[in-house]
C-alpha cells in the first residue's frame, strides 16, 4: 500500500493521471514521471484523447498508414501499448470512459452513447509553434463539446482519486489545437470534481514545461562536433536546433520550474517507450552529456531534438486569477 505524498487531497490513492492528446505524447512530455512514479510502486494511469489519426508517419516500411485514420488510430494503439509497458503505466481512451450519468464504458472504443474522438490535425505555422488544420475531421477532439468532454474526465478523476493531475499549459506545448483542448478538458474537469479553492480536496496540478536556460544549453551541446560525432548515423544526418533558434511555449523561464524529475534513474525505460512510437519519433537516442543533455530524438521534421537531464513542471495556475493550483508534489 502507498502513502499519501505530501500536497495529496485527502482520500487519494497517492496516483498519477496524465492527460494527453495522441498517442507518444505521454512519453515526449511526461515519461519521466510517468516512470519514476510507476518504478515508485504507485498507480500512473495515461488518459488519451485520441488516437493520432491525422499524423504523419515516418519511414517508407510504416508510410502507407498515413492518409489512413483508422488503419493508423490501430497502429498507434498498438504502440501506446508497447509504451506504457515500458513505462510501467497503463492507459484509457477519453472516448471509452462514460459519459457523465452513463452506465457503462468501453476497453478501447467510445463508451455506450457516445462519439469516438479523432486527432484534429494541424498545420505548421513557419514558427516552432502549430495552428489549426483547414478541415477537421467530423469527430474532430476539438469540436466535442468542452463539458461531455470534461464530464468523461472528470468521472475517471473522481473514480481514481489521484495525488498529481498533469498536462500541457494553456498553449498546449507548442500550440496544436488538441493539445490546447486537452489543456482546457482537464482543467475543467478538475473544476467540475473540486473547485479550485477545495483545499485538500484537490489534487497537485502541474503543466509540463522546459526551463528556458536548459534548453539552450542542450541545444548547444547537441551541435557540439564532439558529440555529433558520437552520434548513430542516421541522427548525424539530421539538423539540430540552434541555442538561440525560436523556442515553443512549453519553454519558460527556469525560475517558473517548481518540479523536476530526474531522467537517469528511468532513462532506459523512457528510450523503450520512444522507440514504441515508430511511427512518430526517429533517432533516439541516449547520450552521456554534457550536461543537461541526456540523449536526442526527432519527430517527423527531421529535425534532432534534446532529451534533458530533467524533466520539469510548473504549477498550474487558475484562469483569471493566477493563483497556484495545488502545489509541488
Amino acid at each position: 500500500m502507498t502513502t499519501r505524498p505530501p500536497g495529496a487531497p485527502e482520500g487519494s490513492t497517492g496516483g498519477l493521471v496524465v492527460v494527453h492528446a495522441h498517442p507518444d505524447d505521454e512519453t515526449l512530455a511526461t515519461g519521466a514521471l510517468l516512470a519514476t512514479w510507476a518504478a515508485a510502486g504507485r498507480d500512473a494511469l495515461v488518459v488519451s484523447c485520441t488516437r493520432g489519426e491525422r499524423g504523419e508517419v515516418i519511414g517508407a516500411p510504416l508510410a502507407h498508414l498515413e492518409g489512413d485514420g483508422p488503419a493508423l488510430a490501430r497502429h498507434r494503439e498498438g504502440e501506446l501499448a508497447a509504451a506504457l509497458a515500458a513505462l510501467g503505466a497503463r492507459g484509457r481512451f477519453l472516448d471509452a470512459l462514460p459519459l457523465p450519468g452513463g452506465d457503462g464504458e468501453g476497453p478501447g472504443g467510445p463508451a455506450a452513447g457516445g462519439a469516438r474522438y479523432e486527432d484534429s490535425g494541424m498545420v505548421w505555422t513557419g514558427s516552432a509553434r502549430a495552428g489549426a488544420a483547414a478541415v477537421l475531421p467530423p469527430r474532430a477532439f476539438v469540436g466535442v463539446p468542452l463539458d461531455e468532454a470534461a464530464g468523461r474526465l472528470a468521472g475517471l478523476l473522481r473514480r481514481e482519486r489521484p495525488a498529481v493531475v498533469a498536462t500541457y499549459d494553456p498553449e498546449g506545448g507548442y500550440g496544436h489545437p488538441d493539445h490546447v483542448r486537452a489543456h482546457a478538458v482537464t482543467m475543467r474537469a478538475l473544476a467540475l470534481v473540486a473547485p479550485p479553492d477545495a483545499g485538500d480536496l484537490r489534487p497537485v496540478v502541474l503543466w509540463a514545461a522546459q526551463a528556458e536556460d536548459e534548453v539552450r544549453a542542450a541545444r548547444a551541446a547537441l551541435a557540439d562536433p564532439a558529440v555529433r560525432a558520437a552520434l548513430p548515423a542516421a541522427a548525424r544526418a539530421l539538423p539540430s536546433a540552434g541555442p538561440d533558434d525560436e523556442r515553443p511555449p512549453v519553454v519558460v523561464p527556469g525560475g517558473a520550474i517548481t518540479v523536476r524529475v530526474p531522467l537517469a534513474p528511468v532513462r532506459d525505460r523512457v528510450l523503450a517507450a520512444l522507440r514504441a512510437h515508430a511511427t512518430q519519433v526517429q533517432a533516439v537516442t541516449a547520450l552521456d552529456g554534457p550536461p543537461p543533455l541526456a540523449g536526442a530524438w526527432a519527430l517527423s521534421n527531421d529535425v534532432l531534438a534534446p532529451l534533458l537531464a530533467h524533466e520539469s513542471y510548473r504549477p498550474a495556475t487558475d484562469a483569471g486569477t493566477g493563483t497556484a493550483a495545488g502545489g509541488p508534489a
